[in-house]
């Protein structure tokens, strides 16, 4: 199980470090403990997306491949794609651009 992230993105001076969290092919165990089945579906086709998280967001990809680019930084994109589960943090703003498309489960956690 690896994650990969980028600890030192920083959305404006005064905002605290946010950063995209990618767990790499979770155990089977951990995807039951979060109940990921259960959660909704969602999907899109290849093509750039800019996002701004109001609530955080957990996913786990069925298929699919995206580069994210962290907003306000330059060095931070982060690559995820099928098997991986994937955290991004309330207030993180980014451009989804997605290689492949995306089937996968998500669930907003709004605290």
């Amino acid at each position: 199980m690896g994650t990969t992230s980028c600890p030192d993105t920083r959305m404006e001076a005064s905002t605290p470090s946010l950063s995209i969290t990618v767990e790499k092919n979770p155990p089977e165990a951990r995807l039951l403990q979060l109940g990921v089945k259960s959660w909704p579906k969602w999907g899109c086709p290849p093509g750039k997306y800019p996002l701004k998280f109001d609530a955080a967001l957990t996913c786990y990809l069925l298929r699919g491949r995206v580069r994210a680019a962290v907003k306000g930084s330059r060095e931070c994109v982060v690559e995820f794609g099928a098997g991986d589960l994937v955290v991004f943090p309330k207030g993180l703003a980014c451009t989804w651009d997605v290689v492949v498309g995306v089937d996968k489960h998500y669930n907003f956690d709004p605290s």
